[in-house]
Order: C-alpha cells, then structure tokens, then sequence
C-alpha cells in the first residue's frame, strides 16, 4: 500500500436511458397509451425531442434514469466535498471496521496532491516521509487501544490525513448529475474532484450521448457563471467539453 491514483467504474445504468426518458416527457403531452408510446419511440430517433426537453427545462423526466460508479483512488477530502451533493446514494469504505494496521514498512493507501509533485522529488518525498509517520502513530493507538479491531480502529483513525485514500459507490439520478458536472467539471473546483467528475461523464457520455451531449461547467452552455471569478478560458474549455 501507498501512493494511489484515481480509477472510475460505470458499473450499472438504467438501460436504454434516453429511451426513458423520452417515453416519460411523452406522456405528459400526449393522449397515447403506455404501449403506443413505447412503439413510436422504438420507430424514431429521440435525439431532437431530447434536445428541445433540455432546452426547455423540463428536467423531471431525466430524473427516471440512473447511473452507479464505483470509484476508487480518493482522498477523505474528495469525499467531503462529493457528500454535499445530496441527491445521491453513497457506500463508503470504512475506517471503523476496515483496519490501516501495517505490515511491515507498508502504510495506508493515500493520494500525493498535484502541485506538491510539480514541487520536485524531494517534496514528494517529504511527503512521503510524513504519510509513514502517521503509519507509525497510527499503529501505536491500535497497540494503546488494545487491538481489538473496530473498538480501536474506530479511535486510532482520528489521526488519518484527509490525503488517506477510500472508495465508494456512488448512484445518482441523470438530472443530478447534469448539475454535479456543471458544478464539479469547472475549472474552479477543486482539481481532485474535477478529475472525477470528467472521467463520470466521459464514461455516462457513451452511454447516453444525447443527454449529456452539453453537459459541463456552466459555460460550455453559455456565458460563465462564475461572473468575476471566472478563469478567462471559456473558448478552451467549451472545445475540451465537446470533444470530450
């Protein structure tokens, strides 16, 4: 165990999921019943209805359809921040009753942020250094707490940095994740949770390429939202979304 780095699984979808929710909008609007619908959407291309939907702002029929990621490589502060997004359904690795005890010179699994590996390699080593100090002190309250597996792991971790890795299941709704992206895609948000929030919706994009055909930060859609914090790329980041 040591240094990790991000890895992002699609694991389950609704199938056919512009299908869905083509069929839900539909039926708001029309007369027909539950299988006429279903028939006429098999016979059309729903790429244009879509469109018009999104443009439209009726998103309740987006909510029908779902998409669960198994996400490994974080940090306990990447989980923090993906927490605050409350329409969504979490499983999280625990600290309680999944030990960081090491073997030998191993230490607990952990991310090395960017900017301190642009830094150099002394840098990534003092890093380094102070991640198998914490194995230490962490090993020793697991000793003091009298090893008794999660009665002491449960106080041993409050030691553990916020640069410990965990893993997690995470299920939210296509309406939801429209706004995670538009939040988390931008070039503002915290470079971690960026990194995921792309690989999400390069993965969600293959599999629904309609309904997430403009998804992003706000300004693949339109003018930045971030007013005068932007960051001035917003010709850049529209060609990165696009092609994404």
């Amino acid at each position: 165990m040591s240094e990790v780095g991000l890895k992002v699984k699609l694991l389950r979808y609704t199938p056919e999921p512009e299908k869905v929710i083509a069929m839900a909008a539909k039926l708001c609007y029309s007369a027909a019943d539950i299988d006429e619908l279903a028939q006429g959407i098999e016979q059309k291309d729903q790429a244009n209805f879509l469109q018009r939907l999104m443009d439209m702002g009726h998103l309740s029929p987006v909510e029908h359809v779902s998409f669960t990621f198994g996400v490994e490589g974080v940090s306990r502060s990447l989980l923090t921040q993906i927490t605050r997004h409350r329409i969504a359904s979490f499983s999280v690795k625990s600290q309680r009753y999944v030990s960081q005890q090491s073997h030998g010179t191993e230490t607990f699994n952990y991310i090395v942020p960017p900017r301190i590996k642009e830094l150099g390699d002394e840098y990534v080593d003092k890093f380094q250094k102070q991640m198998r100090q914490i194995q230490v002190w962490y090993d020793e309250w697991i000793e003091a707490l009298g090893n008794q597996g999660e009665k002491s792991n449960e106080d041993a971790r409050f030691v553990l940095p916020n640069a410990a890795e965990t893993k997690f299941v995470v299920t939210m709704n296509a309406r939801e994740l429209l706004h995670f992206f538009s939040l988390r895609c931008c070039n503002r948000a915290q470079w971690e949770i960026r990194n995921l929030a792309i690989e999400m919706l390069r993965q969600v994009k293959e599999i629904a390429p309609n309904l997430f055909k403009n998804a992003g930060p706000g300004c693949v859609r339109g003018k930045c939202p971030e007013g005068n914090m932007t960051c001035g790329k917003t010709k850049e980041v529209r060609e990165t979304f696009m092609t994404l």
